[in-house]
This record gives C-alpha cells, sequence and structure tokens, in this order.
C-alpha cells in the first residue's frame, strides 16, 4: 500500500528520444535506495485522463538494472504484470535501470506518438518508480534528448545547464510529472493566448506552412481562454500550455492535464480553416478539464499512486459537463458560430433518441466503460452503449441549465455552479480538490432549491427509452428532422470521410464501402446488416459514396444493396427507405429561446 511519506533521494530520469526513424526511446534512469532487501519497481498503469488502466506495458522492452556496475538479477510480479522485484544488496545507495520504450510504427500496434518531423512524450511511457509512496511524495528530475535542432513544449519549466539538444526539467514529484507531457517538433511555433503570457498555443506540424495561423484564426482561441475566465473566475494554473499536433503521421487525440493538455488533429487545422471546424472542440474540452476533472475530481477518480485502481462514478460530471461546456465554449469564443453548435447538439440528441441501450442499461453503469472495453471498437455501440456519459451527460447539463434558468426566474444558470463549484479558492491554486456526489447536489440546491438528488438519480442511475430532450425543450428549441444536413452534419462526415446514415437507413459507410456502425434494430440492422461488411453496388450502380447518396436521397421504397461480409456476396433489399432525414434544432415559436443565451458571448468585447 501507499503511504504519504516522502522517498528517499530524488531519481534522476534521462531520455533520449533522437531515435525518430525506429520511433525508441532510449532511457536511463538513476533511482535512490535506502536499505538493502526487495524493491518493487512499477511502471505507471492506472492513469488520470484515461480513466482505466492504460499503461502500454507491451511496449516495455530491454530491461537491465545495475548497481555499483553488477547486474542485478530481476523477476516480475507474479500477479501485477506493470511490477519489476529487484533484490538490492548491502551497501548500495542507488540502482540505475536502462530499458527502451518501442513505441508504436503502426496504429495497429497502438497510438502512433512519433513522426520524422514530430514526436508526443508521455512521461509515464518511460519511468519506473518505486512503490509504497504516494505519488507526490517521489522526487523526479528528468531531461530530455532531441533531435537536434528541434524545439519543446511543456508546462514545467526548463533549467540552464543542458547543451543545445537536451532539455533539463527542475525536480518535480512524480504526479506532477506524469501530469506534464512534452511536445516537440522541427517544426515549432508558440503563441500567447492572454495578455499575461501564462496560456500558450504550443504547435508542432509537419510541415512548416501548416503553423501559419493568421491573427484571425488565433482570436478565437484567445477569446476562448477569456470566455473560459469569465465562466469559471479564477484560474487552477499558474501556466498553461496547449500542446498542439497538426499532423497526419501520428494518430489523433485530446488528453487532459492540469497545466497543459495534448491535442493531435488534422494537419490542415489552420491552412483549410473553413473546412475541418466541426474538428475544434477538442481544445475547448480539454482547457476545461484544468478545473472540471483535475482541480475538482471525483473522490473516486483521484488515486495515491498509479498501481491504485480508479473508480469512475462521476465521471457524468467530470466528462459530461465538460462536453457541455465545450459547445457552450466554442459559440461564446467564435470557434464555432452559434449554428455549429446547434448543429452538434442536435446530433446527440438524434443518436440518442433512437439509441436503444438506454432501455437496458442506465448512463450511471457507462462510467465503467473505460475499464471494460478500453475504447476498443464495439460490434453493436447503439446497444451495448459506449462511455454515454460524454454526450447523454451533455444533454442531461443542458436540461440542468435551462432548469436552473426557469426556477429562479432567469436570474441563476450553470455558470454561476461553474463559478461556486469548479473555480480556485485562489488563483493560481492547482492543488486537487475531491467531491462526492452530495456535494453536486448541495451546490445545485443552493443556487436553485430542487430535489436534484431524485432528478439524478433518474437520469444518470435509470433506464429510459429515447434521448433526454427537456433541456433542449426548454432552451426554446425542438428536435426535428429533415432531408437536407445542418453545416455541422456536412462539415463532420466531410472530415471523416464517410457517409453518416444513421437516420435513414440506419448505418454509416466509409469512402471504401466499408460499413461501419449500423444500428441496432434500424432498417441495415433489419436486413441483417453488420459492421465490417463492404458495400459492393447500389440499386445495380457500382457503389461510391456520391451513388448511395443520391440514391438514398432519390428512394422513396425498397434499396437494393450488394454488399460482402468475409467471403460471402449476397444482395440485400432494406425496406421501407423514405430519403434522407438529418437532426436540426428548430426555434419554438413563442417559446422562451434559452438555448440563445447559454451560447451568447459573455466577453466585454463581442
Amino acid at each position: 500500500m501507499p503511504k504519504d511519506v516522502p522517498y528517499p533521494g530524488t531519481i534522476i530520469l534521462d531520455v533520449d528520444a533522437r531515435d525518430v526513424e525506429r520511433r525508441i526511446f532510449r532511457v536511463r534512469e538513476t533511482i535512490p535506495v535506502a536499505q538493502a532487501g526487495e524493491l518493487t519497481l512499477l511502471f505507471p498503469q492506472w492513469l488520470p485522463g484515461y480513466h482505466a488502466p492504460q499503461a502500454p506495458i507491451e511496449l516495455f522492452a530491454g530491461l537491465v538494472l545495475e548497481a555499483g556496475g553488477q547486474d542485478l538479477r530481476w523477476r516480475r510480479h507474479p500477479v501485477n504484470v506493470h511490477a519489476f522485484l529487484v533484490d538490492v544488496p548491502e551497501g548500495v545507495d542507488a540502482i540505475e535501470a536502462r530499458f527502451q520504450f518501442l513505441s508504436p510504427t503502426d496504429p495497429a500496434q497502438g497510438r502512433v506518438v512519433v513522426g520524422p518531423d514530430l514526436l508526443m512524450l508521455q512521461w509515464n511511457t518511460v519511468l519506473l518508480y518505486p512503490a509504497g509512496h504516494f505519488s507526490r511524495r517521489i522526487q523526479v528530475a528528468p531531461s530530455l534528448l532531441l533531435p537536434h535542432g528541434w524545439q519543446h513544449g511543456c508546462a514545467m519549466e526548463v533549467v540552464a545547464g543542458c547543451d543545445d539538444d537536451c532539455v533539463g526539467f527542475p525536480p518535480v514529484s512524480l504526479d506532477v510529472l506524469v501530469d506534464s507531457p512534452v511536445i516537440a517538433g522541427r517544426h515549432f511555433r508558440r503563441v500567447a493566448l492572454d495578455d499575461q503570457a501564462r496560456v500558450h498555443l504550443a504547435m508542432v506540424a509537419d510541415a512548416p506552412d501548416q503553423l501559419d495561423a493568421t491573427k484571425e484564426q488565433i482570436a478565437p482561441h484567445r477569446a476562448l481562454i477569456e470566455e473560459a475566465d469569465r465562466l469559471f473566475g479564477t484560474r487552477p494554473f499558474d501556466r498553461y500550455e496547449v500542446l498542439f499536433a497538426l499532423s497526419e503521421t501520428i494518430d489523433s487525440i485530446g488528453v487532459e492535464h492540469h497545466r497543459s493538455c495534448e491535442a493531435a488533429t488534422l494537419p490542415g487545422y489552420f491552412t483549410d480553416w473553413d473546412e475541418s471546424f466541426s474538428r475544434r472542440d477538442t481544445i475547448p474540452h480539454e482547457f476545461v478539464h484544468s478545473w472540471n476533472g483535475k482541480h475538482r475530481r471525483g473522490a473516486d477518480s483521484w488515486t495515491p499512486s498509479f498501481y491504485r485502481p480508479i473508480g469512475n462514478s462521476l465521471m457524468w460530471v467530470y466528462e459530461g459537463q465538460t462536453q457541455y461546456w465545450d459547445r457552450v465554449l466554442c459559440a461564446r469564443s467564435g470557434l464555432w458560430a452559434a449554428e455549429h453548435a446547434l448543429g452538434a447538439l442536435a446530433l446527440t440528441a438524434a443518436t440518442h433518441e433512437v439509441r436503444a441501450g438506454s432501455r437496458w442499461r442506465p448512463m450511471s453503469d457507462t462510467t465503467r466503460d473505460p475499464i471494460i472495453a478500453a475504447r476498443a471498437p464495439l460490434p453493436w455501440p447503439s446497444w451495448q452503449r459506449s462511455e454515454d456519459y460524454y454526450s447523454e451527460g451533455a444533454l442531461v447539463w443542458l436540461d440542468v441549465d435551462t432548469r436552473i434558468r426557469e426556477l429562479s426566474g432567469e436570474t441563476r444558470s450553470l455558470d454561476d455552479f461553474a463559478r461556486a463549484f469548479f473555480g480556485a479558492d485562489q488563483p493560481g491554486d492547482w492543488s486537487t480538490r475531491t467531491y462526492v456526489f452530495e456535494d453536486v447536489v448541495a451546490a445545485l440546491e443552493q443556487l436553485a432549491p430542487f430535489d436534484w438528488g431524485g432528478f439524478f438519480a433518474a437520469r444518470i442511475g435509470g433506464k429510459h427509452e429515447g434521448a433526454p430532450l427537456a433541456g433542449i425543450d426548454r432552451g426554446g428549441y425542438r428536435l426535428v428532422y429533415r432531408d437536407e444536413p445542418s453545416a455541422y452534419w456536412a462539415n463532420a462526415e466531410k472530415v471523416a470521410g464517410n457517409l453518416n446514415l444513421t437516420f435513414s437507413l440506419g448505418l454509416t459507410v466509409a469512402a471504401d464501402g466499408a460499413v461501419g456502425e449500423v444500428l441496432w434494430e434500424g432498417p441495415a440492422f433489419a436486413m441483417g446488416l453488420t459492421a465490417g461488411s463492404t458495400l459492393l453496388a447500389v440499386q445495380g450502380e457500382p457503389f461510391s459514396l456520391e451513388v448511395l447518396r443520391e440514391a438514398v436521397g432519390a428512394c422513396r421504397g425498397p434499396l437494393e444493396v450488394q454488399l460482402r461480409t468475409g467471403k460471402r456476396e449476397r444482395s440485400v433489399v432494406i425496406a421501407n427507405c423514405s430519403g434522407h432525414r438529418y437532426p436540426h434544432l428548430e426555434p419554438v415559436e413563442g417559446a422562451t429561446r434559452r438555448m440563445d443565451d447559454i451560447l451568447r458571448p459573455r466577453r466585454a468585447t463581442a
């Protein structure tokens, strides 16, 4: 069991990241020891931000342990494969560990984090640490050796004394180190996002022109920081780095940290600015997590060490409310137009309106999905449910927001909850303060007296049919379907490179004809289609996305498709195709348009 006592000495951690062709990180650690006997060294396992034991231990290799030039025999723990046992000889005050992290060279092996011109380093992949201590009581002095001429971004400050290609950092506690990833690259640009130069956008890219963001493109990112300041009141960090990779050579990601976030997105994020706006919600989402998820965290999501399991019972607050705020802040900052935020909410609402899984599985149980499924592809996600606490949780928090407004006579809102519940007690305070369910209920009752406990018991803990649409209705809108997509839908479909026919045929299809998700009990489901099949022809015409799109648009009856599943080919007739059905939010005449106020900018210069 970890104890809240200091570990004697400071671990020296040196990482060599220069081998970007083979994508190998080489590690040397010097680990002080206080006494002889058995020592347990651990590879970080339960990681904040992943909500699950996501440690890539299979990519850890080449372990050599030495003391005073003597090779030390090690053995793996018989149960915990992340633990290594070594006998420390008498008279030894430190042991040296050498090993490699063999980062993926293909997406089939895991998330690719290294390309020829950039990399993203998560410290948890390149260190071992001693068991028996809280992470905050173990000190580590890290350094990073980069390819010649590369620059980096990180929430940790740099210390002097290294050569041009070596980046040295001051000693920090183990939990801070793991929470402070590094981005680095040949093509690098760093832009201040606030007047105090405390928040920066640190960017790397595959090519230098991809970093040529204009003043007009940076402006909504600056507005995001101001809108978040106005929402939460005080910052729970002293500095913040948005670590932003524009690349097709590494895999996309969005991961929150207390004083930084990792975001890897399309290489044309700026150069194709108007063609990819649906992907602009990643930075707002991860930035909000500094308040919701890092500074304030559900009590069972905090653990003293990376080998103690994480609980996720309040993920509908941690992630659900964060997803609600990322949509709102996208609109308030100008990263999206208000109509784009409405389009995103329409897609979420319609998705949960047809997802059958809520009939058997309450949303509260989906908080265990990071552990159950580890975000692996599922055959029937609309029936199995998959981390629905994100998107359905956002709809529940819209219900809460509009209900507070109604109960308070429009004098209070969820903005007030965010400021009171998530704001730092003191500016720059980046400690973690935990909460339990009763704390959430009490804070809401102070704003607007209501049976919030019963409300959440039903919405989060109960089974139901259809989507929780009360927030949309109370917001002055209703969910409708039209034969033309919203601008948000069309852009999201274009960026994904697929055709989303969820609400017509009940399936999604990629450009090569591969069937993605098939809606449980939808028209395609009824005819036996499954994910993994490939469409070959539509109404007798060779398949293409455009052929399928036009066929569905013209269809008012049966639709015939030819498909291949494995080695078997067959023709299927999908009955009762009635054309395209795309979700939209439509304002209700005469209703109080609370949604319009929710999405309205708060900053004085707007």
